[in-house]
Parts: structure tokens; sequence; C-alpha cells
């Protein structure tokens, strides 16, 4: 699904170039289950970024899906994101006054599907996260937990091919963290493809890989030994 080769990242301040990536190369295959973790400064949210087509390299060649996107425009850059990619983020990015169905519903108003539409998948996607009875509460009455699985749900709602989870259990009680992991777990067993960031070894450990990045260059790209998967509870 994501292949990169030698990709690079050069910031150019007035004379001064800084490198975020130096030549990182890798691969992920549909279905797979990858932690990207890395000090501050590493490189790890310039290369989420990229992969996501929120920015672009300087360097070296990134293909997704087999097709090279390197010099796709900004405008097919967008489309591809919007029907491909879904984001979960620390900050759950939830437009509190809305309900759960408002802010689920805003990535279909971006897109191709009609209105009429809209109403199963977004039950779909808030039914896949086991939040069905507050599907017309307003976000800004739920707890924290509840929140990053609305924001999930928001992802998985235009049946995106891989998400990218950025730190999701940061502003989590452990409780409600390993909620959200069992079901980014569910999701990924049941084929969705998981690409997420985190600076927690145990968080990252749901993976069956980690990758791991250093001043700009992978430090290490091994295999979970015992990855934390668990049959998830939300998840049919």
């Amino acid at each position: 699904m994501i292949e990169v080769k030698n990709l690079k990242k050069d910031y150019i301040d007035e004379a001064e170039t800084t490198s975020a990536l130096r030549g990182v190369t890798f691969t992920i295959n549909k279905g797979d289950f990858v932690s990207i973790m890395g000090p501050s400064g590493s490189g790890k949210s310039t290369l989420v970024q990229i992969l996501s087509f929120l920015d672009r390299s300087t360097g070296g060649s990134y293909a997704f899906n087999g097709k090279k996107i390197d010099d796709l425009s900004d405008i097919e850059l967008a489309h591809i994101r919007n029907k491909s990619i879904g984001f979960v983020f620390q900050s759950f990015n939830l437009l509190t006054r809305l309900t759960v169905y408002e802010n689920v519903e805003i990535p279909l108003i971006y897109s191709d599907v009609a209105p009429a539409e809209r109403r199963a998948m977004i039950e779909t996607a808030v039914h896949n996260v086991g939040l069905d009875e507050k599907l017309y509460v307003e976000t800004a009455k739920l707890s924290g937990g509840q929140k990053q699985r609305i924001a999930i749900a928001r992802a998985l709602v235009n049946d995106p091919d891989v998400i990218f989870a950025d730190e999701p259990t940061g502003n989590l009680d452990s409780v409600s963290g390993a909620q959200v992991m069992d079901i980014l777990d569910g999701l990924n067993r049941n084929g969705r493809t998981v690409i997420l960031v985190t600076h927690e070894t145990a968080t990252a450990e749901f993976a069956d890989r980690i990758i791991r990045l250093r001043d700009g260059a992978i430090e290490s790209d091994v295999p979970v030994k015992n990855p934390r998967h668990s049959k998830s509870q939300f998840i049919k």
C-alpha cells in the first residue's frame, strides 16, 4: 500500500537548511498495523504528514496503492486524502457544539456521497465504536474516551484505506486509552491498515511492527515479538 524510497525532507530558512528526513526507506502492506516512534525532533511528525498527503517530500519517492504521488497536484492529493485517509488526533478535533452525528458527517460533506446515503454510513461508523446511544448528543457532553471513539468513527465514515492515529491515547486515562486501542486493534483485525504515532512503548506494542526514527533516519524497523492484540469488545 505504501512504499517510500530514500525519502527526504529539507526545510530552508534563509541561508540555513534543516534536514527533517534523511533518506527513509520502507514499505507498509495493506492490513498492517505499524507504530512509528522517536524522540522529539526525530522526524516522525514530518514523515506522517508526508505519508498522509499533508506535506510533500523534497527528495526520494513515495507510492500509494501502486501510484507514484510525487508529481500529483495539490487538488489531486486532497482528493486522495479525503477518500483514502482517516485521521485520529490526540486532541480529538471535534466541534463540541455539534452532535455526534454532525461531527461524523463532516468528511462526507466534502465527498461525492449523496445526502440520502450519509445516514447509514454515519450510523454504521458510530455503531462500530460502540456509541449508538450517543448519536444525537452534543460532543461537549461526552467523556474524553467517548470523544476519541467518535473521532475514530469520523475517521472511518469514508471507509478509508488507512487510518493515521497520532498519539490517540495521549489525553486519556488508562481505561479510556485501553478502549481506544481495543477499537484500533479490532479495526486492524478486520483488515484495516493502521499507522500509529506514539511515544508510549506499551501503546506501540499493540502494533505488529515498530519503526523507530532518530535524527531523521530509521534507527530500527522490527516486528513486535508479542503484540498486545486483544479481541475487540466493540468491533463485531
